[in-house]
């Protein structure tokens, strides 16, 4: 098996959430009140953290959940060719670190088969607020 970045990263950010663990409080939360954007797969996303397991121990919390929002890609197609919107809504997963107001979100999306590409999933990057 060959080892990638993104596969680095995952199980350093699970090694890191079960860390934690150990020494915080860990309970389910169903909206914290952070707001992401980012940039995945050549386009960018709004999002904010929806079901999730919340780890935290103050003034730092990591969640570990699903990603409802918002993400805005346009489409490289050839002429005369449909285009998809500009802006789909998504649901993607991922981890998400606040440190009092600011918030780290490394989440994953995924792009279905289409007739030129294979289904995959993508990985990406945000900065955001927590309320």
């Amino acid at each position: 098996m060959k080892l990638t970045i993104q596969r680095l990263t995952f199980v350093s950010l699970i090694a890191i959430f079960f860390s934690l663990q150990l020494k915080a409080q860990t309970k389910a939360v169903l909206f914290e009140g952070v707001i992401v954007a980012g940039y995945v797969d050549h386009g960018c996303f709004i999002n904010a953290t929806g079901p999730a397991i919340k780890i935290s121990k103050k003034p730092l919390s990591v969640l570990l959940g699903l990603l409802p929002g918002l993400r805005i890609k346009e489409d490289k197609v050839p002429p005369g060719t449909p285009k998809n919107t500009m802006t789909t809504p998504s649901l993607g997963f991922g981890f998400t670190a606040a440190y009092k107001h600011l918030a780290l979100q490394l989440p994953f999306y995924y792009n279905s088969k289409t007739s030129t590409k294979n289904g995959k999933w993508n990985p990406g990057m945000g900065l955001g607020y927590k309320f």
